[in-house]
């Protein structure tokens, strides 16, 4: 399984919990982040945040961190050949068989840089990917959910009755990008946006994915 997320947090916040079911489940989880989060790019700061992502990591059960440091809020100012390019050696040595990323419709320009590059990094060319079989969006609170033009609108879920926890523990390294609610980006509307995709497919919680691609490949 691949995540390729913007920022470090991005990861935990979009699918911590579906996280935690994979690796619980014995599946090797990499994570991929395209840029390092810190607009200050004071490198004191910059390794903190990698410091927050891997211990989140560990917490998560996560097998691998690749850390691309493309500029913070800055990846529409790089040509988006240049972008992909740096993406697709990784995704083709690692050849997932899920990958999950932002939606395509965020409203930071890193998520919605990412989303582009990762859909055309994953191309359907023959043989390029043989074992990818789906590509699936997350949500990101204080992103998704402002986003002006286009609405995020699930279809697929993952029920993280068993691993909401984890994805709340998780959190704890990223608590300096954490806000006070009742902003979005609060551990109470985390929790409480698990709990309203739950409720929408009948499970406690839930975290929702829009499904980009799937393929059912021959045996």
């Amino acid at each position: 399984m691949l995540v390729v997320a913007a920022h470090p947090d991005d990861e935990v916040l979009g699918c911590g919990g579906t996280i935690a079911r994979h690796t619980a489940a014995g599946d090797q989880v990499h994570v991929l982040f395209m840029a390092d989060g810190e607009a200050s790019r004071e490198e004191a700061d910059i390794t903190q945040r990698r410091l927050a992502a891997n211990n989140c990591a560990d917490a998560l059960g996560i097998s691998e961190r690749i850390f691309l440091d493309w500029p913070d809020n800055k990846l529409d100012s790089v040509p988006l050949l240049d972008v992909v390019q740096s993406l697709e050696p990784h995704i083709r040595r690692l050849n997932p068989s899920i990958v999950y990323t932002h939606f395509w419709g965020d409203l930071n320009i890193d998520h919605r840089v990412t989303a582009q590059a990762v859909m055309t990094a994953c191309r359907p060319q023959p043989d390029s990917l043989p074992a990818l079989k789906r590509i699936l969006s997350f949500e990101v609170l204080s992103s998704t959910e402002w986003s002006m033009n286009e609405t995020f609108v699930p279809n697929y879920w993952i029920d993280i009755t068993a691993t909401i926890e984890e994805k709340m523990s998780a959190l704890a390294p990223y608590d300096s990008e954490m806000r006070e609610y009742p902003h979005t980006r609060s551990y109470q509307n985390i929790r409480q946006l698990a709990g309203l995709r739950g409720a929408s497919v009948g499970v406690e919680y839930a975290e929702a994915f829009m499904l980009l691609r799937a393929v059912e490949k021959s045996v």
